[in-house]
């Protein structure tokens, strides 16, 4: 197997930042949509409020190490990915069970995330991108604290869905 030269290793960096940061506009167009319609769960906004502003913070922790190599982020992908966020969140607003389907969505998001940001810092390491391996770490456990909250409360947010249901109140959100 070729080792990859530094030029290549830069390259897939680059484009995985902008990637990501692309991802982190989506990541905050679905957690404003849900932040809007949690009315009945207080515990869930309080936790998405606090994450919404990790994710501004891992945004502008993106712009500096592309700012370090000279680069911008992608405003046509951020703008796709944030509007693909708010059709995905949308999908969930008339569905009487949006809070499950929500929380199953941010499941599944926050390991995406966590996913992109290993990757990117095995690139770093690999690269020799030093500097961007801090930020990038940051930013992961963030990710992982999330996806690990969101786990951790699943049955709560699925029992709370069906005894609201089950008192004839509105459940979803």
């Amino acid at each position: 197997m070729a080792t990859p030269s530094k030029d290549v290793l830069q390259s897939v960096f680059i484009t995985g930042l902008k990637n990501v940061h692309g991802v982190e506009h989506q990541a905050l167009a679905l957690m404003d949509r849900q932040i809007d319609h949690l009315a009945h769960y207080p515990e869930v906004e309080a936790v998405l409020r606090k994450h919404r502003k990790e994710t501004e913070e891992q945004i502008v922790r993106v712009e500096e190490i592309l700012d370090g190599f000279g680069e911008t982020h992608s405003t046509l992908k951020d703008a796709a990915l944030a509007f693909t966020g708010n059709m995905a969140a949308l999908a969930h607003v008339f569905a009487p069970d949006e809070i499950l389907k929500n929380s199953f969505a941010n499941f599944a998001f926050e390991n995406f995330e966590a996913a992109s940001y290993k990757s990117l810092i095995t690139l770093s390491e690999a690269g020799g991108f030093s500097n961007a391996t801090p930020l990038l770490q940051a930013s992961l456990t963030e990710e992982q604290r999330m996806a690990d909250w969101v786990d951790a409360h699943n049955a709560e947010i699925t029992l709370k869905y069906v005894e609201r249901r089950a008192a004839g109140e509105t459940a979803g959100h």
